[in-house]
């Protein structure tokens, strides 16, 4: 009961037991509730929610705030904060975020299931207002447990089936456009370096990759495609040691970020293969340190700035208008021809 004198509904000696009864859960329920700290079905919620503020327990200003009040805050989650790529694209978010007057929370998700969900369930208990996820992971993770109806938004890996708005690149043509490249200057044995292929970019650059070969009339070969569990300068490295330690090495190698084609360039220098004049190399993305390495890295530029703006744009207009559609788009890309390839 309220302490004498309160109005109902007013804050009070309520217990967090008390709300557990009147909801006919767990106190354990209740406090998850409340803290968001795990996924609690939307029916239990309701009811946790409804018996607090029947009760006038004395967290129930917050418990309304975490159903009804915008927090201002948007989630950006990437898999690594240590890659140079996600830099750009999360000043291009917290710029439109901004201007529009909601703060950018930073989230690294280590490609952790667990600490994937917690996000999303900063989304379910409205803690926070949106996400904008660049993480593959994550993304494959949420559209299997059918999070679209949360208001977040996909960038650079996407599903073009989900009801999830998306923005990011036609990464098929950008591939057989780098492949092409590589043609054109005479090179016929290429090889791929790979990401993992559960992701939609992979899978795209890999298509991308074959369509040029196929084109050329040239055979594929499956020893020349090389898969890597990350996208980092170490995994670059040994993908391109392994492949000049083939009976017949390829002259050119075509690799799905720059991570990996600056790693590439270290592993044929230590194989004692020179670039371009041994083996060609070209990258993905231009993230800076592309420019800077040598040979400076022929790569496929992402314009990172404006697929972070527009993702934030997108999920502000998804924000302002929940019952309307909000469409995928694709960004143009470009090939930035410099001395490795």
């Amino acid at each position: 009961m309220p302490r004498s004198g309160a109005a109902p509904g007013e804050a009070g000696n309520v217990s967090i037991s008390a709300v557990a009864r009147q909801a006919g859960v767990s106190v354990a329920t209740v406090s998850r509730v409340l803290n968001g700290q795990a996924v609690v079905k939307a029916e239990t919620r309701d009811k946790v929610m409804a018996a607090v503020d029947a009760l006038g327990y004395r967290m129930n200003h917050l418990a309304r705030n975490l159903r009804t009040a915008a927090s201002r805050l948007l989630l950006t989650m990437v898999p690594d904060v240590g890659n140079p790529f996600y830099a750009e694209i999360v000043r291009g978010i917290d710029s439109v975020a901004r201007q529009q007057g909601y703060f950018v929370l930073l989230c690294d998700t280590g490609a952790d299931p667990g600490r994937e969900r917690s996000y999303f369930d900063l989304l379910r208990t409205r803690r926070a207002d949106g996400a904008i996820c660049l993480d593959p992971d994550t993304v494959q993770q949420a559209l299997a447990e059918e999070a679209a109806p949360l208001p977040w938004v996909a960038c650079c890996e996407f599903d073009p089936e989900a009801a999830v708005p998306y923005v990011g690149i036609d990464n098929r043509a950008a591939a057989r456009e780098a492949v092409q490249h590589l043609l054109a200057r005479g090179h016929h044995r290429i090889a791929l370096i790979n990401s993992d292929e559960r992701f939609l970019y992979a899978r795209q650059r890999r298509q991308g990759y074959r369509d040029a070969l196929t084109d050329a009339g040239l055979r594929l070969h499956p020893e020349w495609q090389v898969n890597v569990r990350s996208l980092d300068f170490a995994a670059g490295a040994e993908a391109a040691a392994w492949l000049m330690a083939l009976p017949e090495p390829p002259s050119a190698i075509f690799a799905v970020s720059d991570t990996l084609a600056i790693g590439v360039l270290r592993g044929l220098r230590d194989a004692g293969r020179r670039v371009p004049d041994d083996v060609a190399v070209i990258g993905f993305d231009d993230i800076a340190l592309a420019a800077q390495v040598d040979p400076p890295l022929t790569t496929v530029a992402q314009p990172m700035r404006e697929l972070g703006e527009t993702a934030a744009r997108l999920l502000l207009q998804r924000l302002a208008e929940p019952g309307v559609a909000v469409p995928g788009m694709l960004l143009p890309h470009r090939l930035i021809c410099r001395a490795s390839a």
